[in-house]
């Protein structure tokens, strides 16, 4: 049940202070922190430890690492890639070195196929010739050889190969060896005048040098 209000009294200030000095002190409203139903601590509540701990709304919890495994699981995983990578690697090299040694026991393979018609030639020429009488049927002969000799340079020319042309040229050394010296009137010294033996290039790479006589100064021009 309420108390009952009465009149309001107002008490003078002497009184007031005297009863503050005699622990009376103010009323409960006026007490700073109170809250109206009593002390501070009713005010506000009491404080929930879990709530401050529990994470905030849309984060997910956070989670524990999973546990390595021992270190000889580790170990034997280590060596177990390493066995395989090493297996691997000699495979490598057995198939690397296979193929090398194809490619260099069969890298002419294409060249003898397309020379083998030529060959085939010539056997027929020299067959034809052991049939033929002394003395007879030459011409025949001759052009034999002849087309087996064009087959065979359209072989080589189709590899790459180039004849080392030079008669009547001044005399190069890059590509000529100078094997004689024959006085040529007419001629500027140093001119090639007779070829021996032919030389071929193999695109830009020389396979031999041609072997060749140049001409010298005439004995009439050194008077």
């Amino acid at each position: 049940m309420s108390k009952a209000k009465g009149p309001k009294v107002e008490v003078p200030e002497e009184l007031a202070a005297e009863l503050e000095e005699a622990g009376t002190g103010a009323p409960e409203e006026q007490r700073p922190g109170a809250g109206p139903d009593g002390d501070a601590e009713a005010a506000t509540g009491p404080r929930d430890e879990g709530a401050a701990a529990a994470p905030a709304e849309g984060e997910e919890p956070e989670q524990t690492p999973p546990e390595e495994p021992p270190l000889e699981v580790q170990l034997e995983d280590t060596k177990d890639r390493y066995l395989r990578l090493a297996a691997e690697f000699e495979n490598y090299k057995r198939r690397t070195l296979k193929e090398r040694q194809d490619l260099y026991n069969y890298a002419t393979e294409n060249l003898i196929k397309e020379l083998l018609p030529t060959v085939d030639n010539l056997e027929r020429a020299l067959e034809h010739a052991r049939q033929t009488e002394e003395g007879g049927d030459v011409d025949k002969f001759l052009e034999g050889v002849e087309l087996t000799y064009r087959s065979l340079m359209q072989v080589l020319e189709k590899s790459g190969v180039q004849v080392v042309e030079g008669q009547d040229s001044p005399f190069d050394p890059q590509v000529q060896e100078a094997i004689r010296q024959i006085p040529r009137e007419g001629c500027a010294p140093g001119t090639v005048v007779e070829i021996y033996q032919r030389g071929y290039l193999l695109k830009d790479r020389l396979l031999r040098p041609a072997l060749v006589a140049v001409s010298s100064r005439h004995e009439e021009d050194s008077e």
